[in-house]
Formats: C-alpha cells, sequence, structure tokens
C-alpha cells in the first residue's frame, strides 16, 4: 500500500491543493497564490512568469489576464500550460499541467467587477506585453479610461479567464539530505481515473 499520509493524504488532489494552499495563506509573507505559468510560444520556445491563482475548483485552476497579452496569445495557440506553486514557508510546491481553456462568462464577469476600481481602469488602459513609449503615455491613457468609462466600468472583451485542467499534478515537499518526498497524479484526460506514484527524490 502506497504510504500517502499526513500531508499528502486524500482521495482528491485538489481537495489537497487547497489544503496546501489554505496553510500557505497562513505563513506566506505575500502572495501565497502566486505561481509560475508556462506556455510556448509558435516557435515551441517557452515563456515563464508570474501570475496569481484565484481559484482552485472542484476540476481546474483559474487565472486572469488579458487575452491578447503574450501568455493570452500562446495559450490560446497551443491549449495547453504548466504551472508551480512553491511555498517556501513551508518547504513545499505543486507542480501541474495540462489542457487550458478560455473563461469569458459570468465568472469572468464577476471576478473583474471584484477588482479594485483602479484595476479595472488599468486594465482597460493596458495593451499588455505591447512595447509602450513612457510611462506617461500609459497614465495619460489610464485618466482618458477614467474619464470615458467612469466608476463602473464593464470587463473588456479582451480580458477574462483562463482555467487549466490538469492531466498532472505532482505534489513535492523536502525531506532531510534532499531526500524529498514526491507524489505524482497523472490521467488522460478529466474522464479518466487518476494514477498516483511515489517518486525518486
Amino acid at each position: 500500500m502506497m504510504d500517502r499520509t499526513g500531508i499528502f493524504a486524500g482521495d482528491d488532489p485538489f481537495v489537497i491543493a487547497r489544503e496546501w494552499l489554505d496553510e500557505a495563506t497562513k505563513s506566506e509573507i505575500n502572495d501565497p497564490n502566486a505561481m509560475a505559468l508556462a506556455t510556448v510560444d509558435q516557435d515551441g520556445l517557452p515563456n515563464v512568469r508570474m501570475v496569481l491563482l484565484k481559484e482552485i475548483s472542484a476540476d481546474a485552476f483559474w487565472f486572469y489576464t488579458n487575452y491578447q497579452s503574450a501568455k493570452g496569445r500562446e495559450l490560446e495557440h497551443s491549449g495547453r500550460a504548466a504551472l508551480v506553486l512553491h511555498w517556501k514557508s513551508l518547504r513545499r510546491q505543486l507542480r501541474i499541467r495540462g489542457n487550458v481553456t478560455r473563461e469569458d462568462g459570468a465568472a469572468a464577469d464577476a471576478y473583474f467587477a471584484s477588482r479594485s476600481l483602479k484595476s479595472r481602469l488599468g486594465a482597460w488602459a493596458s495593451h499588455q506585453s505591447q512595447p509602450l513609449e513612457s510611462r506617461g503615455a500609459l497614465m495619460a491613457r489610464v485618466a482618458k479610461i477614467t474619464a470615458q468609462k467612469g466608476t463602473n466600468p464593464p470587463r473588456p472583451d479582451f480580458w477574462g479567464g483562463f482555467r487549466l485542467e490538469p492531466v498532472e499534478m505532482e505534489f513535492w515537499a523536502d525531506g532531510a539530505f534532499r531526500l524529498h518526498d514526491r507524489f505524482v497524479w497523472r490521467r488522460e484526460g478529466p474522464e479518466n481515473e487518476w494514477e498516483i506514484q511515489r517518486l525518486n527524490p
């Protein structure tokens, strides 16, 4: 019988992921939901950047961005991504790979409305990942958008959510003498059962 006890115990990797994130919110100084999101461009060249995880649902990991940004375009092109959450205070990390779909309906509207007014106006003003003449030019666009959109700007059609449905999730915890604990959950797709393996450090 596989020795998945303690922090690795459970039959649902999404539940375990939420438990780890909940623990991290108590010990990480800043942004326990910060994650590295990896994509590839049309030439297969990898890209990685830090973004904020906004939800772990029953079957997916959710985040939001400008669809016209480099990551937005790369996600649309490949339909796949990888991410990692690293919690230094807990000496743990969670690695995830899977398929990505756009979510630009009610969930995206609700999340956009929950953001601060300045963040909503900034989303309208920023041509994310595109060349920028100067900080002054950006602030001028923010001022123009503020005058146009007022105090309740709607979600732009170029901004919204992505959900990553994992085909692989690896839970890693630091061990003495670098003898780390690693358990990987794999499946062919969302309709398939998970297979779990312990990995060498």
